[in-house]
C-alpha cells in the first residue's frame, strides 16, 4: 500500500511538473510573439490597406497572427490617423487598396474614404485592385485614382437591399408564446417575434433610411468618377454591370489587369526600377514604424469607445457592460489630467437600465466641468442614442444609423413548449397575486400585462425626457421624432438629434477646442488588454460566439437572435433590431 501511494504521489508530482513546464513554454512563446519587432519605412514605400479586413473601434492584437501570417486588426481611429500621417510622410509614395470585399459598416467606410481623400489632396495617388470588387468595397475604393479588376473576376453594381429575419412561424411551431410590450409605433425590435413580415411603419422607415444611404453612395461615386447619377441608378436598376468589362465600359473602373500587372503600374508610378522589389507595408507594421504615441503630454482627452450591445452588470467581450463603463467613467471623472471626453458609440443599444446608468456617469463628468463630445459610428441607436443625448455636441456621418428612441420588453411563455415537447409541467404556490411576475412558465393575466406595459411606457417617457433635456427640445417635438423611428445621420442633423457631420478626429478636435487645449494626448478606454489578460479574463462563451460568427458570417445574427429569446425575462430594452443586414 505504501508503494501504491508513493507511486501515486510521484505520478501526481510529475503531472504538475509537466503542466508547469508546458505553461512556462506557452508563456515564453506568447512573450516572443508579443515582443515588438523593429519595423522601418524605406524610401518609395507603398502603404497597403486591405478593405477586406474589419477595422474595429479598438485595436485587436492576437500574437498567434505572427504564426499564421495574419495582420493584426488596427482600430478605425488609428487607421485614419495612419492614413493622414502617410499623406505627410515623404517615404510613403502611394496607397494600394486591396478591394475585394468590405465587412465594415457604411459610416466606418465613410471615415476611411474621407481619410483617403485627404491623402489624395496631398498630391499622392491611390491604386485599387481586386480579383473581384463587391459593392461595399467600391463604396471606399471608388476614391482611388486608378481602379483595376481581374479580367476574369467580377464587379458588383446592383443597388442596396435590406433583409430582415422573422421567427414567428418558428416559435409558433415550437409553441412558444412571446408576450410583447413596446412603446413607439416604429419600434420594430419585436417584429421578428410577432409578425412574418415588415409592418407598414417599419417598411416606411426602412425605405427612407435605405434610399438615403443609396443616394449618398450614388452622389459620391458621381462626384469622383464624373458619371451622371441618373446613369448610375439606371445601370443598377437594369443590372447592366455584370462583368468587369461592363464596369470598364461604364467608366466605373480604369482597366482590366492581373495583380502582377497592377504591381508593374505601381512601379512605374513611383519611378521604381522594374527589377527592384516594391516595399509594401501594411497598417500594423506602419503603426510600429511611425510610433504615433508621441511624447509625454500633461493634458489628456479621454476617448471612450462604447461598441456592442449595452448590458446591465458584467458583460462579455464585445459588449458595453454597465459595471465596466461606470467604473472607467468614474476613473475619468476623477482624473484631473483628463480635460475633455469623446464618447465614440457604435451600438444598437440594449438594456434601458444600463443605458440610464451610463447616461448618469456622463452627466456627472459634465458637472465636473469636462466637455463631452459624442462621435457616432455605424450605429448609435436606441440605448446607443440614450447615452449620447446629454453630450455637449454630437458628430455623425451622413450614413450613421441613429435615433430609434423607443423601448420594448419580451416575456416568453414556454409552458406549452415544455409540456408538449418535453413533457414538463409547472405548478406554484404564491403569497400574493403578482409574486412570480414575470414568469416564463405560464401565460400572463390581463392585469399583469397592463403592469408590464405601464413600466415600458414609463421608461419610454424617461427616455424622451433625457433627449428633450439634452437636446434642448420640447417634449411634444421629441415625441414626434421618437416613436422608435430610425434615422440616418444626415436626417438626424436636420431634426436636431445631432449637430455636425464629422468623424472621430473632428470630435476630438472639437473637444480640444472647447477645453482650450493646444497640446494633448489621447487616452483610449477601455484600456487594451494583452493576450494573457484576455485569455484569463474572458469566459468560454466569448470564444464560442466569435467562432460562431466566423463560421456563420452574417447569418450569425439569426443564431444570436434566436438564442437571445431564451434569455428574455421581461427586462425593458432600448435596442435597435440587430438582425437586419444591408447588401
Amino acid at each position: 500500500m505504501k508503494s501504491f501511494f508513493k507511486y501515486l504521489f510521484a505520478s501526481f508530482l510529475s503531472l504538475i511538473l509537466f503542466f508547469g513546464i508546458v505553461f512556462m513554454l506557452f508563456i515564453g512563446i506568447v512573450s516572443v510573439l508579443t515582443s515588438e519587432k523593429k519595423v522601418e519605412v524605406s524610401p518609395q514605400s507603398v502603404l497597403v490597406i486591405n478593405l477586406g479586413m474589419s477595422y474595429p473601434e479598438l485595436d485587436l492584437e492576437n500574437p498567434f497572427d505572427e504564426l499564421t501570417g495574419e495582420e493584426n486588426k488596427t482600430s478605425l481611429f488609428k487607421t485614419i490617423q495612419l492614413i493622414e500621417h502617410a499623406s505627410k510622410d515623404s517615404l510613403v509614395k502611394c496607397i494600394y487598396l486591396i478591394s475585394k470585399d468590405n465587412p465594415n459598416g457604411f459610416a466606418s467606410s465613410e471615415e476611411i474614404k474621407k481619410a483617403l481623400e485627404v491623402f489624395k489632396k496631398s498630391g499622392k495617388f491611390i491604386v485599387a485592385y481586386g480579383d473581384y470588387i463587391s459593392q461595399k468595397a467600391y463604396l471606399i475604393s471608388h476614391i482611388a485614382d486608378s481602379i483595376y479588376v481581374n479580367p476574369k473576376g467580377a464587379f458588383e453594381w446592383q443597388g442596396l437591399s435590406v433583409e430582415s429575419v422573422f421567427f414567428k412561424d418558428l416559435i409558433d411551431r415550437l409553441e412558444i408564446k412571446p408576450q410583447i410590450f413596446y412603446a413607439g409605433k416604429f419600434k420594430s425590435a419585436t417584429e421578428p417575434f410577432r409578425a412574418t413580415g415588415m409592418s407598414d411603419a417599419n417598411r416606411l422607415q426602412t425605405s427612407e433610411w435605405l434610399f438615403d444611404l443609396y443616394g449618398q453612395m450614388i452622389q459620391s461615386i458621381s462626384r469622383v468618377r464624373k458619371i451622371d447619377t441618373s446613369l448610375l441608378k439606371d445601370q443598377a436598376n437594369r443590372f447592366l454591370i455584370q462583368t468587369p468589362e461592363d464596369a470598364y465600359r461604364a467608366k466605373l473602373i480604369d482597366g482590366l489587369k492581373y495583380e502582377d500587372e497592377v504591381r508593374t503600374v505601381i512601379q512605374k508610378k513611383i519611378k521604381l526600377d522594374q527589377k527592384s522589389k516594391i516595399n509594401f507595408i501594411n497598417l500594423a507594421d506602419y503603426d510600429k514604424a511611425v510610433n504615433e504615441a508621441g511624447g509625454y503630454k500633461k493634458d489628456k482627452i479621454a476617448l471612450v469607445v462604447a461598441e456592442g450591445e449595452i448590458v446591465y452588470g458584467k458583460g462579455n467581450l464585445g459588449q458595453v457592460s454597465s459595471n465596466e463603463y461606470i467604473s472607467l467613467l468614474r476613473k475619468i471623472r476623477n482624473d484631473k489630467s483628463i480635460k475633455a471626453v469623446v464618447l465614440r458609440i457604435n451600438s444598437p443599444g440594449g438594456s434601458s437600465l444600463a443605458s440610464e446608468l451610463i447616461w448618469r456617469e456622463m452627466e456627472l463628468i459634465k458637472k465636473e466641468g469636462k466637455k463631452v463630445m459624442v462621435s457616432m459610428g455605424d450605429v448609435a441607436a436606441s440605448g446607443g442614442y440614450y447615452i449620447a443625448a446629454n453630450a455637449n455636441a454630437i458628430y455623425v456621418q451622413p450614413n450613421t444609423i441613429t435615433g430609434s428612441i423607443g423601448v420594448f420588453s419580451i416575456v416568453p411563455d414556454f409552458s406549452s413548449f415544455m409540456k408538449s415537447k418535453l413533457g414538463v409541467t409547472f405548478d406554484r404556490v404564491k403569497t400574493s397575486e403578482f409574486s412570480d411576475l414575470p414568469s416564463v412558465t405560464r401565460s400572463m393575466s390581463p392585469a399583469e400585462s397592463a403592469i408590464i406595459q405601464q413600466q415600458v411606457d414609463r421608461i419610454y417617457m424617461d427616455f424622451k425626457s433625457r433627449v428633450a433635456d439634452g437636446r434642448k427640445k420640447q417634449m411634444n417635438y421629441v415625441d414626434s421624432i421618437a416613436q422608435g423611428r430610425v434615422w440616418t445621420g444626415r436626417k438626424a442633423i436636420e431634426l436636431g438629434l445631432a449637430d455636425q457631420i464629422g468623424g472621430i478626429e473632428d470630435a476630438v478636435k472639437a473637444a480640444a477646442k472647447e477645453a482650450n487645449l493646444t497640446e494633448y494626448k489621447i487616452k483610449t478606454y477601455p484600456e487594451p488588454k494583452n493576450f494573457l489578460e484576455m485569455l484569463l479574463d474572458k469566459p468560454v462563451n466569448d470564444f464560442t460566439s466569435r467562432m460562431m460568427k466566423q463560421e456563420l458570417g452574417a447569418d450569425h445574427l439569426i443564431w444570436q437572435r434566436v438564442k437571445s429569446l431564451k434569455n428574455e425575462r421581461g427586462e425593458i430594452k432600448a435596442q435597435l433590431p440587430f438582425e437586419f443586414s444591408i447588401r
